[in-house]
Protein backbone atom coordinates (compact mmCIF):
# COMPACT_ATOMS: atom_id res chain seq x y z
CA UNK A 1 0.00 0.00 0.00
CA UNK A 2 3.24 2.60 0.84
CA UNK A 3 4.43 1.69 -2.46
CA UNK A 4 0.85 2.23 -4.28
CA UNK A 5 0.32 5.79 -2.34
CA UNK A 6 3.98 6.53 -3.51
CA UNK A 7 3.14 6.40 -7.00
CA UNK A 8 0.00 8.26 -6.40
CA UNK A 9 1.76 11.76 -4.87
CA UNK A 10 4.67 11.41 -7.58
CA UNK A 11 2.12 11.31 -10.32
CA UNK A 12 0.45 14.44 -8.18
CA UNK A 13 3.64 15.95 -8.11
CA UNK A 14 4.63 15.85 -11.82
CA UNK A 15 1.42 17.38 -12.57
CA UNK A 16 1.92 19.89 -10.27
CA UNK A 17 5.39 20.58 -12.38
CA UNK A 18 3.68 19.96 -15.42
CA UNK A 19 0.79 22.47 -14.56
CA UNK A 20 3.62 25.17 -13.23
CA UNK A 21 5.55 25.16 -16.42
CA UNK A 22 3.08 25.50 -18.43
CA UNK A 23 2.41 29.13 -16.27
CA UNK A 24 6.11 29.62 -16.57
CA UNK A 25 5.93 29.08 -20.77
CA UNK A 26 2.94 31.18 -20.61
CA UNK A 27 4.42 34.55 -19.27
CA UNK A 28 7.61 33.88 -21.27
CA UNK A 29 8.16 34.82 -25.31
CA UNK A 30 6.66 31.19 -25.85
CA UNK A 31 3.02 31.96 -24.54
CA UNK A 32 1.96 32.21 -27.75
CA UNK A 33 3.41 28.91 -29.08
CA UNK A 34 1.74 27.63 -25.88
CA UNK A 35 -1.52 28.74 -26.45
CA UNK A 36 -1.60 27.17 -29.71
CA UNK A 37 -1.02 24.00 -28.74
CA UNK A 38 -3.43 24.03 -25.98
CA UNK A 39 -6.01 25.33 -27.90
CA UNK A 40 -5.03 22.90 -30.96
CA UNK A 41 -6.29 19.90 -28.44
CA UNK A 42 -9.48 21.65 -27.31
CA UNK A 43 -10.12 21.58 -30.73
CA UNK A 44 -9.30 18.22 -31.80
CA UNK A 45 -11.19 16.84 -28.73
CA UNK A 46 -14.34 18.59 -29.33
CA UNK A 47 -14.41 18.17 -33.08
CA UNK A 48 -13.51 14.20 -32.56
CA UNK A 49 -17.09 13.40 -34.30
CA UNK A 50 -16.73 15.83 -37.07
CA UNK A 51 -16.15 14.94 -40.85
CA UNK A 52 -12.14 16.11 -42.16
CA UNK A 53 -10.94 17.55 -45.44
CA UNK A 54 -7.75 18.61 -46.56
CA UNK A 55 -6.62 21.41 -48.38
CA UNK A 56 -3.12 22.99 -49.30
CA UNK A 57 -3.64 25.54 -46.31
CA UNK A 58 -6.49 23.82 -44.26
CA UNK A 59 -6.86 20.72 -42.17
CA UNK A 60 -11.21 21.76 -42.65
CA UNK A 61 -13.63 20.02 -39.81
CA UNK A 62 -17.17 20.17 -40.75
CA UNK A 63 -20.25 17.72 -39.69
CA UNK A 64 -22.29 15.83 -42.34
CA UNK A 65 -25.28 18.08 -42.78
CA UNK A 66 -22.50 20.17 -44.79
CA UNK A 67 -20.92 18.42 -47.10
CA UNK A 68 -22.91 20.29 -49.87
CA UNK A 69 -20.99 23.31 -48.92
CA UNK A 70 -17.49 22.12 -48.61
CA UNK A 71 -16.45 22.85 -52.01
CA UNK A 72 -17.61 26.83 -51.74
CA UNK A 73 -16.14 26.56 -48.18
CA UNK A 74 -12.91 25.34 -49.21
CA UNK A 75 -12.24 26.99 -52.20
CA UNK A 76 -13.14 30.67 -50.42
CA UNK A 77 -10.75 29.88 -47.77
CA UNK A 78 -8.29 29.02 -50.35
CA UNK A 79 -8.46 32.30 -52.26
CA UNK A 80 -8.78 34.05 -49.03
CA UNK A 81 -5.74 32.91 -47.95
CA UNK A 82 -4.03 33.35 -51.75
CA UNK A 83 -5.36 37.38 -51.53
CA UNK A 84 -4.05 38.21 -47.83
CA UNK A 85 -0.47 36.68 -48.52
CA UNK A 86 -0.16 38.62 -51.57
CA UNK A 87 -1.16 41.87 -48.88
CA UNK A 88 0.81 40.69 -46.30
CA UNK A 89 4.12 38.95 -48.00
CA UNK A 90 3.76 36.14 -45.37
CA UNK A 91 3.21 32.51 -45.41
CA UNK A 92 1.26 30.61 -42.77
CA UNK A 93 3.93 28.43 -40.86
CA UNK A 94 1.64 25.50 -40.80
CA UNK A 95 -1.98 24.62 -41.98
CA UNK A 96 -4.45 25.77 -40.28
CA UNK A 97 -7.78 24.14 -38.73
CA UNK A 98 -10.55 25.38 -39.78
CA UNK A 99 -13.73 23.87 -37.92
CA UNK A 100 -16.94 24.79 -40.16
CA UNK A 101 -20.00 24.94 -37.41
CA UNK A 102 -23.56 24.27 -38.28
CA UNK A 103 -25.51 26.48 -36.62
CA UNK A 104 -24.84 29.75 -34.88
CA UNK A 105 -25.31 27.69 -31.15
CA UNK A 106 -22.80 25.33 -31.84
CA UNK A 107 -20.33 27.82 -32.83
CA UNK A 108 -20.79 29.81 -29.86
CA UNK A 109 -20.77 27.00 -27.50
CA UNK A 110 -17.39 26.25 -28.52
CA UNK A 111 -16.18 29.35 -26.83
CA UNK A 112 -18.98 29.25 -23.65
CA UNK A 113 -20.30 32.17 -25.17
CA UNK A 114 -24.19 33.00 -24.05
CA UNK A 115 -25.80 30.73 -27.04
CA UNK A 116 -27.80 34.26 -28.21
CA UNK A 117 -24.14 35.32 -29.23
CA UNK A 118 -23.70 36.19 -32.84
CA UNK A 119 -20.59 35.55 -34.84
CA UNK A 120 -20.24 34.21 -38.80
CA UNK A 121 -16.17 33.59 -37.47
CA UNK A 122 -13.65 33.77 -34.81
CA UNK A 123 -10.08 33.23 -34.46
CA UNK A 124 -8.30 32.13 -32.10
CA UNK A 125 -5.13 30.62 -30.91
CA UNK A 126 -4.21 29.16 -34.41
CA UNK A 127 -7.49 27.97 -35.17
CA UNK A 128 -10.26 29.66 -37.07
CA UNK A 129 -14.00 28.28 -36.39
CA UNK A 130 -16.88 29.59 -38.88
CA UNK A 131 -21.02 29.42 -39.03
CA UNK A 132 -21.77 27.54 -42.14
CA UNK A 133 -23.07 29.50 -45.06
CA UNK A 134 -26.00 26.79 -45.41
CA UNK A 135 -27.25 29.29 -42.17
CA UNK A 136 -27.08 32.20 -43.24
CA UNK A 137 -26.72 32.32 -47.50
CA UNK A 138 -30.05 32.11 -49.88
CA UNK A 139 -30.43 31.75 -53.35
CA UNK A 140 -27.63 32.46 -56.62
CA UNK A 141 -24.18 33.08 -56.14
CA UNK A 142 -23.60 31.42 -52.97
CA UNK A 143 -20.05 31.35 -53.32
CA UNK A 144 -19.22 35.07 -54.80
CA UNK A 145 -21.77 35.83 -51.54
CA UNK A 146 -19.73 33.60 -49.05
CA UNK A 147 -16.39 35.06 -50.38
CA UNK A 148 -17.62 39.11 -50.06
CA UNK A 149 -19.81 38.48 -47.18
CA UNK A 150 -18.08 35.72 -44.94
CA UNK A 151 -15.56 36.11 -42.62
CA UNK A 152 -12.87 34.18 -44.28
CA UNK A 153 -10.61 36.88 -45.04
CA UNK A 154 -11.30 38.52 -41.97
CA UNK A 155 -10.44 35.78 -39.79
CA UNK A 156 -6.95 34.91 -41.87
CA UNK A 157 -6.28 37.78 -41.80
CA UNK A 158 -6.12 37.70 -37.69
CA UNK A 159 -4.08 34.63 -38.29
CA UNK A 160 -1.55 36.92 -40.25
CA UNK A 161 -1.29 39.27 -37.82
CA UNK A 162 -0.83 36.55 -34.64
CA UNK A 163 2.08 34.80 -36.98
CA UNK A 164 4.15 38.08 -37.45
CA UNK A 165 3.41 39.56 -34.16
CA UNK A 166 3.84 36.02 -32.45
CA UNK A 167 1.02 37.06 -30.29
CA UNK A 168 2.61 40.72 -29.18
CA UNK A 169 -0.79 42.57 -30.20
CA UNK A 170 -4.04 44.24 -29.18
CA UNK A 171 -7.66 44.11 -29.71
CA UNK A 172 -7.86 46.94 -31.90
CA UNK A 173 -4.69 46.44 -33.80
CA UNK A 174 -5.99 43.29 -34.79
CA UNK A 175 -9.58 43.92 -35.66
CA UNK A 176 -8.42 47.54 -37.60
CA UNK A 177 -6.06 45.75 -40.09
CA UNK A 178 -8.42 42.83 -40.51
CA UNK A 179 -11.40 45.42 -41.46
CA UNK A 180 -8.87 47.05 -43.52
CA UNK A 181 -7.14 43.76 -45.37
CA UNK A 182 -11.69 43.06 -45.52
CA UNK A 183 -12.12 46.35 -47.26
CA UNK A 184 -9.42 46.65 -49.32
CA UNK A 185 -9.92 42.77 -51.08
CA UNK A 186 -13.65 41.56 -51.06
CA UNK A 187 -15.08 45.28 -50.43
CA UNK A 188 -16.88 44.34 -47.54
CA UNK A 189 -17.50 47.15 -44.68
CA UNK A 190 -19.24 47.02 -41.23
CA UNK A 191 -21.90 50.11 -41.14
CA UNK A 192 -21.02 53.51 -40.21
CA UNK A 193 -22.46 53.64 -37.01
CA UNK A 194 -22.75 56.87 -36.64
CA UNK A 195 -25.31 57.39 -39.38
CA UNK A 196 -28.82 58.52 -38.78
CA UNK A 197 -28.00 61.44 -36.37
CA UNK A 198 -25.97 59.61 -33.85
CA UNK A 199 -23.29 61.94 -32.24
CA UNK A 200 -19.79 60.89 -33.42
CA UNK A 201 -18.06 59.08 -30.12
CA UNK A 202 -15.05 57.75 -29.58
CA UNK A 203 -12.78 55.72 -26.78
CA UNK A 204 -8.92 56.76 -25.80
CA UNK A 205 -6.17 53.67 -26.85
CA UNK A 206 -5.87 52.82 -23.51
CA UNK A 207 -9.21 52.11 -23.01
CA UNK A 208 -9.86 51.17 -26.65
CA UNK A 209 -6.75 48.30 -25.64
CA UNK A 210 -7.89 47.62 -22.53
CA UNK A 211 -11.39 47.40 -22.47
CA UNK A 212 -12.09 46.30 -26.18
CA UNK A 213 -14.90 43.42 -25.32
CA UNK A 214 -16.86 45.51 -22.64
CA UNK A 215 -17.30 48.86 -25.32
CA UNK A 216 -20.12 48.89 -27.36
CA UNK A 217 -18.75 46.91 -30.23
CA UNK A 218 -19.80 49.57 -33.12
CA UNK A 219 -17.49 52.01 -32.23
CA UNK A 220 -15.02 49.81 -31.30
CA UNK A 221 -14.47 48.59 -34.22
CA UNK A 222 -15.46 51.44 -36.53
CA UNK A 223 -12.29 53.57 -34.44
CA UNK A 224 -10.38 50.45 -34.76
CA UNK A 225 -10.54 50.49 -38.85
CA UNK A 226 -10.25 54.41 -38.37
CA UNK A 227 -7.31 54.16 -36.74
CA UNK A 228 -5.14 51.81 -38.96
CA UNK A 229 -6.38 53.90 -41.74
CA UNK A 230 -5.35 57.43 -40.46
CA UNK A 231 -2.10 55.36 -40.00
CA UNK A 232 -1.95 54.69 -44.09
CA UNK A 233 -3.53 57.71 -45.24
CA UNK A 234 -0.59 59.95 -42.60
CA UNK A 235 2.55 57.44 -43.23
CA UNK A 236 1.73 55.03 -45.80
CA UNK A 237 0.42 51.70 -46.10
CA UNK A 238 3.97 49.83 -45.36
CA UNK A 239 4.09 51.42 -41.93
CA UNK A 240 1.48 48.73 -40.52
CA UNK A 241 3.58 45.85 -42.23
CA UNK A 242 6.20 47.82 -40.01
CA UNK A 243 4.42 48.14 -36.91
CA UNK A 244 3.67 44.71 -37.02
CA UNK A 245 7.64 43.11 -37.16
CA UNK A 246 8.29 45.66 -34.22
CA UNK A 247 5.49 44.03 -32.32
CA UNK A 248 7.31 40.43 -33.61
CA UNK A 249 10.02 41.76 -31.58
CA UNK A 250 8.60 42.35 -28.51
CA UNK A 251 7.94 45.98 -28.77
CA UNK A 252 5.02 47.51 -27.14
CA UNK A 253 2.66 49.39 -29.43
CA UNK A 254 4.09 52.98 -28.13
CA UNK A 255 7.37 51.89 -28.75
CA UNK A 256 6.68 50.13 -32.45
CA UNK A 257 4.44 53.66 -33.56
CA UNK A 258 7.17 55.52 -32.31
CA UNK A 259 10.15 53.47 -33.60
CA UNK A 260 8.35 53.28 -37.16
CA UNK A 261 6.46 56.74 -37.16
CA UNK A 262 9.06 58.80 -35.38
CA UNK A 263 6.28 60.24 -33.19
CA UNK A 264 6.01 60.39 -29.88
CA UNK A 265 2.66 57.70 -28.87
CA UNK A 266 0.84 60.62 -27.05
CA UNK A 267 1.37 62.89 -29.70
CA UNK A 268 0.03 60.38 -32.38
CA UNK A 269 -3.04 59.78 -30.02
CA UNK A 270 -3.69 63.55 -29.95
CA UNK A 271 -3.25 64.04 -33.85
CA UNK A 272 -5.65 60.65 -34.27
CA UNK A 273 -8.37 62.46 -32.36
CA UNK A 274 -7.86 65.56 -33.80
CA UNK A 275 -8.41 64.37 -37.31
CA UNK A 276 -11.31 62.26 -36.26
CA UNK A 277 -13.07 65.59 -35.04
CA UNK A 278 -12.61 66.91 -38.38
CA UNK A 279 -13.81 64.78 -40.36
Amino acid sequence: MWGIKSAEMFKTTALVLVIIMVFVLLLTKNSNAIMRVMVGQEVKLNTAGFEEMATQHFIIKYTAVDQDYMGIIAESAEEAVASVKEEFGWEPSRKTTLVVYPNGQSLASSFGWDKNEKAMGVYWGGSIRVLSPREWLTGDDIKEKFMKEGPMVHEFTHLMVDEITRGNYNRWWTEGIAQYAEKKITGFQFADPFTGGRDMEYYNLEKLASDFDRLDQQVAYWESLQLVEYIIDQYGEDEIFNILEQLGQNKTMAQAVQECLEIDYNTFEKNFYQSLSNN
